[in-house]
């Protein structure tokens, strides 16, 4: 057991009493002295805790003492607490103003009192302190001068050396050829080069590296190998011996580093040699400088390959992207297994060992270390119960096997300063395989007093977020993703949450479902399940544990999956949306319930009471004085108690999604220390309250509302200019209802967005439901000039605006990634953005008034100058989306090009469009949907979109683009893997209700090499597409509907032409002439759905449908004239599924049993006549 939580605690304490506010108050009130001693004793017990923490396994006094010296240091940080919450308290009541002299204030009679009583209690404290103090002498505890944080730990870790027997590795062949590689790439720019490999501990980083080492083609590669085991102290002196005695296989003697880098130097010099440095910790910049130039004197070729656990210390050693070990599949780590149990034996003779074996292999996770130290356990037991209980006993706590993986990452941990021991060890409070939302956490550690600060400047987040990035740095933290850049997602290894729960286990418990393993001496719970039952069945043991710190539901987190948390879709909306929140509580937690907790759990920091389907919050909360954080989110109350305006030290108050919030308190200013306020989806929230803008800590407010009914209404309602001083927000903002706001102009350059340059994501909200209630006159274009935002902003969303121009501050925004124009009815233009460097994203959505993007006219000059200035049209733009803009005609309020008719002839080529070729491109869109735009004739041309979506809009663009030609110097600014064809980077291309198309361009089967899916659907003057349906070699996907014209299906010589070699999926819906299958089909052998559904011609399926013998899906619906299934049906053995639905003559003759046809389908798994798709149910074949 490691008291890492004790240790921040401790700490917390120590900044406490060194506080200059409490030492003054404590000379006014008489106790300073005792404040200064209680000071020495406690920093005096931090330093010897190390020593207490080795020795209590060995010594139970020694477990004992420390037992009650954490006892005593957190009662000693709750009454600091305490003592704390009464100053800032008195603070408030005097409207947040401390009296000139502090003294006065503190000397008054009503402070007298409390004075006193606060001082009994800390010279008891103090004395109590110095007794437990006193006892450490008993046990002659060492004492640490030096801060633990900055403390060297000596790993106790073997030497490593660079021999091992090939067959000793399993599972490693690709992870070889690949570093392999990487050693004998010859063409690299520096003589010497640097290569990392980084994984946790156990991986068998070492393992491999000895693999390689002694592989014969790396031997005959290099004239010269050295290996050097580097481990924790990096000793540059030490280390240029040793790998001089590598070289040279004679350990240099009495030498001066001098001596030594010349005796190097020499050894290297002009040999191309392989250099190992095995197991590297050190994360000093400068100390790896000095000794990486005495590397560099080797020929071209030379590598030095490096092991770590820590990807900082691969971003120092190596220029070139670390390559990152992995864990065995499934199938390497039963081999090895088998290897360590069975010896010369090829398989187990007893299933049932077998069975239990291939569970505890599963436990391992692939890490090779643990595989084989359970397998040295299971060699010497020989009995099915003997494994069954090292598989349902010992390895349910794997952590105490000694010699296993958890001691080897027990090294890890023992290896972080004391500031992220505390840290790391109380996120074994999330269960294994939980989505960690990194925010959140930090919010957490800063509410449990673990993040300390010696610089006023810097925020504890900033701090909190350098501690998080470090432990993820150094492999504790796996699999982040990250939100865009505003958040990010991660998980622990099982074995490195395994690690946390032994470190912590004291201090921090995940509840039981009965509850039984609630220890009364612990501080934080947490309550990995979800039923309101449990807390009426279990209070009486809950309440035991009174003096708990944190209370928190982790059986419902924001997300269940990383693929939720996706790039392209915003946190907020995924949180709801996705569903993942119907999860929520079975039933309500009575309120006598929640009273008994409130009123038991006096000491709390952090309250989680999340998605527990509360109707009302009660007043009871006001009590809980330690309070700073609170999640009352996914919950269904309509305000919030005043009485929780109390809790002064409340940092963070989450209400997410609660929907029927309809007001904030009113005293909201006397949260004097809050700093994130979550409102997120909070739909019905009237209005924000005025003395907002007083917390001038803020970071967080996710939204802002502006109160709709103005008549008669009180100035409890706060306006923009609330917004004024709060210009420490970070994040996102949303302001809604500014349609409402009054004194628009003068208010909305007060609210002072454009110096909050922490805000990343701004959301202006007018009116996008109903315009009841506002004033004709509102001037919306002053009232948005006047919330010109920072031009550090990243994204910005503008919805529901009235104005007919908007502001220029939007060209200026050089930082701006995304932007969002929506529901803006009578916006004619926007301003230019062609020249923003970071746009990224550019969506315009329901303009009806949109006649162009730009007001500006293009010319022939404008498109020269921007040519020889260099400067390129939309640089990053990679996302276009164009929707519902019924009156968009062009980009350009003037274009340089005739915007008259263009016949499009069923057999037009797109030549014709070539003088059209000035028209400027989008050099890196990759993805554009036009829906609804079906006037939109001219725009920017598009030549390397990935996926290309049209919707009712014209067909024009797309023919310009096509026609392009460019030139060197335009290709020369195109990513490097593309190609100067238009549409040749094309994947995904989707048509629908394109009036003006009736053949596609001669060009297509050429330039649409890479098209992998192919969606067409109600072009009603469609007639031909046989002329290149042929040519498409990458076409995976093809689906066809409702495009009654179409002459596809004629059989024809033609169609025994050559086709896709990869078409995978195939749908016609709708297609009036289709009265069998296409003849060329016969030969796309790669088919595996196929679906015909609503085609009233279609009376037949071929014969040759038995050469498909890849189908694994058909569909047939609404084929009322299909009467019979072919012979070769009986040939699709790899068929799954059969779905025929409103086809009766067909559906009579595959009758189970007794139709005519069913002995040609009798061999499918699955076979329905419901209108039910299958494919929930067996997925998508």
């Amino acid at each position: 057991m490691d008291d890492a939580i004790l240790h921040g605690v401790a700490k917390s304490i120590i900044a406490w009493l060194g506080s200059s506010t409490i030492q003054l108050i404590g000379s006014i009130w008489g106790f300073k002295a005792e404040l200064e001693k209680m000071n020495r004793t406690v920093s005096t017990i931090r330093a010897v805790l190390h020593d207490a923490e080795e020795q209590q396994d060995e010594n139970h006094q020694v477990k004992d003492w420390l037992l009650k010296l954490r006892d005593a240091v957190f009662d000693a940080d709750d009454l600091s607490s305490e003592f704390s919450t009464h100053v800032l308290r008195q603070r408030v009541m005097d409207s947040g103003k401390m009296p000139k002299k502090v003294s006065i204030f503190f000397s008054s009679s009503n402070q007298l009192v409390f004075g006193l009583k606060m001082a009994c209690k800390i010279k008891a404290m103090r004395k109590r302190l110095d007794d437990i103090a006193e006892d450490r002498n008993k046990f002659q505890l060492k004492f640490e001068d030096c801060p633990l944080e900055t403390r060297v730990v000596t790993r106790g870790r073997d030497q490593t050396h660079s021999f091992v027997r090939e067959g000793e590795v399993i599972g490693r062949e690709e992870d070889k050829k690949a570093i392999i590689d990487l050693l004998l790439d010859f063409d690299m720019e520096e003589n010497v080069s640097f290569i990392s490999i980084v994984g946790m501990g156990g991986l068998g980083k070492t393992t491999l590296v000895q693999y390689i080492y002694n592989d014969k083609e790396v031997m005959a590669y290099f004239e010269l190998k050295m290996w050097v085991c580097v481990s924790d102290v990096f000793d540059e002196k030490a280390i240029v011996e040793k790998i001089i005695a590598s070289a040279t296989n004679k350990k240099p003697q009495n030498l001066e580093m001098d001596q030594l880098q010349n005796e190097l130097r020499k050894n290297l010099n002009q040999k191309k040699y392989l250099l190992v440095m095995d197991d590297v910790w050190n994360e000093d910049k400068e100390r790896w400088c000095s000794l990486r130039t005495l590397l560099l004197d080797g020929s071209k070729g030379s590598k030095v390959l490096i092991t770590t656990r820590n990807k900082l210390v691969a971003e120092i050693t190596s220029p070139v992207s670390p390559y990152f070990l992995e864990g065995l599949s499934e199938n390497q780590s039963w081999s090895l297994f088998k290897k360590m149990i069975l010896e010369k034996k090829q398989e187990f003779d007893d299933p049932n060992l077998e069975a239990i074996g291939r569970d505890i292999v599963e436990k391992c996770r692939g890490v090779p270390l643990a595989i084989k130290i359970i397998g040295r356990v299971l060699c010497s037991k020989k009995t099915e119960a003997e494994w069954l209980s090292i598989k349902n006993n010992e390895l349910t706590n794997v952590t105490q096997l000694r010699d296993g993986i958890i001691p080897i990452l027990k090294l890890s941990y023992n290896h972080l300063p004391s500031y992220l021991k505390c840290c790391f060890a109380y996120c074994s409070l999330f269960p294994k395989n939980y989505l960690i939302d990194k925010f959140t956490l930090i919010q957490l550690w800063i509410a449990q007093g673990f993040i300390q600060s010696s610089e006023e400047n810097l925020q504890l987040e900033d701090v909190a977020n350098e501690y998080f990035m470090d432990l993820h740095w150094r492999s504790f933290f796996q699999e982040a993703i990250e939100d865009q850049g505003r958040n990010m997602y991660f998980k622990m290894h099982d074995l490195i949450h395994d690690l946390a729960q032994s470190i912590s286990r004291n201090e921090c418990t995940l509840v039981d479902s009965n509850a039984k393993n609630v220890n009364e001496k612990v501080r934080h719970l947490s309550f990995p399940f979800c039923h309101s039952s449990f807390f009426e069945e279990n209070l009486t043991l809950l309440v035991k544990a009174n003096k708990i710190r944190t209370f928190i539901l982790t059986s419902n987190p924001y997300f269940t999956s990383f693929a939720e948390a996706s790039y392209k879709q915003s946190v907020d909306d995924l949180a709801w949306s996705v569903s993942v929140y119907i999860a929520s509580t079975e039933g309500r937690v009575e309120e006598s319930t929640f009273k008994t907790l409130i009123l038991t759990f006096k000491y709390l920091r952090v309250f989680d009471l999340h998605g527990l389907q509360m109707k009302t919050v009660p007043k009871f909360v006001g009590k809980m004085m330690h309070l700073r954080y609170l999640d009352l989110s996914y919950n269904y109350f309509e305000f919030l108690p005043r009485s929780i305006t109390g809790l002064v030290n409340l940092q963070t108050l989450k209400l997410i999604h609660c929907k029927k919030l309809r007001e904030l308190p009113k005293d909201i200013q006397k949260l004097v220390r809050l700093k994130h306020l979550h409102l997120n989806g909070c739909e019905n929230l009237t209005h924000v309250p005025c003395g907002l803008g007083q917390l001038t800590c803020l970071q967080t407010l996710s939204l802002f509302v502006v109160l709709k009914d103005l008549v008669g209404s009180s100035k409890h309602y706060g306006e923009l200019d609330e917004l004024n001083k709060l210009n420490e927000l970070r994040g996102k903002i949303e302001i809604k209802n500014l349609a409402w706001a009054i004194d628009a102009t003068s208010k909305s350059k007060v609210a002072n967005l454009k110096e909050k340059q922490h805000l990343s994501e701004l959301e202006l909200a007018w009116n996008p439901n109903d315009d009841v209630g506002i004033e004709a006159h509102h001037d919306d274009e002053r009232l948005l000039d006047g919330l010109q935002p920072h031009q550090s902003l990243k994204s910005l969303r503008v919805e529901g605006y009235r104005g007919v121009r908007f502001s220029s501050w939007l060209s200026s925004l050089t930082n701006l990634v995304k932007l969002h124009v929506e529901s803006c009815k009578k916006c004619q233009h926007l301003p230019p953005l062609c020249q923003l460097p970071s746009l990224e994203e550019l969506h315009v959505r329901h303009m009806d008034d949109l006649e162009c993007i730009s007001d500006q006219a293009i010319t022939n000059e404008n498109l020269a100058s921007m040519g020889s200035s260099g400067t390129i049209f939309f640089p990053s733009l990679y996302v276009l989306i164009l929707e519902n803009c019924p009156n968009l005609k062009k980009w350009w309020r003037r274009d340089i090009v005739d915007n008259g008719d263009v016949a499009t002839t069923s057999t037009s080529s797109s030549h014709q469009y070539q003088q059209q070729i000035s028209l400027p491109y989008f050099p890196r869109l990759l993805l554009l949907h036009i829906l609804d735009c079906n006037k939109l004739s001219c725009m920017p041309l598009f030549p390397n979109v990935y996926e290309l979506g049209l919707t009712n809009t014209c067909w024009k663009p797309s023919q310009q683009t096509m026609a392009m030609t460019m030139n060197t110097a335009e290709a020369s600014l195109l990513p490097s893997s593309s190609s100067s064809s238009p549409f040749s980077g094309l994947h995904k291309l989707a048509l629908g209700n394109i009036q003006d198309i009736e053949s596609p361009p001669e060009e297509w089967p050429q330039n649409l090499i890479s098209l992998e899916r192919l969606d067409i659907w109600e072009c009603p003057r469609l007639t031909s597409l046989s002329r290149f349906m042929q040519y498409l070699p990458s076409l995976k996907i093809l689906t066809i509907e409702r495009c009654e014209l179409v002459d596809q299906f004629s059989d024809d010589t033609e169609c025994h032409l050559p086709t896709s070699t990869c078409l995978q999926t195939l749908v016609f819906t709708g297609i009036s002439k289709l009265e069998s299958l296409p003849a060329y089909l016969q030969h796309v052998t790669t088919l595996q759905k196929l679906e015909v559904s609503e085609c009233h011609s279609f009376l037949t399926i071929p014969e040759w449908i038995g050469n498909l013998t890849s189908l694994r899906k058909i569909v047939i619906e609404s084929c009322p004239n299909l009467t019979s299934l072919p012979e070769g049906m009986r040939r699709l053995t790899s068929l799954q599924m059969l779905r025929i639905f409103k086809c009766p003559h067909l559906e009579q003759r595959c009758e189970p049993e007794n139709g005519e046809d069913w002995y040609k389908i009798a061999h499918v798994p699955f076979y329905s006549n419901a209108a039910l798709d299958m494919d929930d149910l067996l997925g998508n074949y």
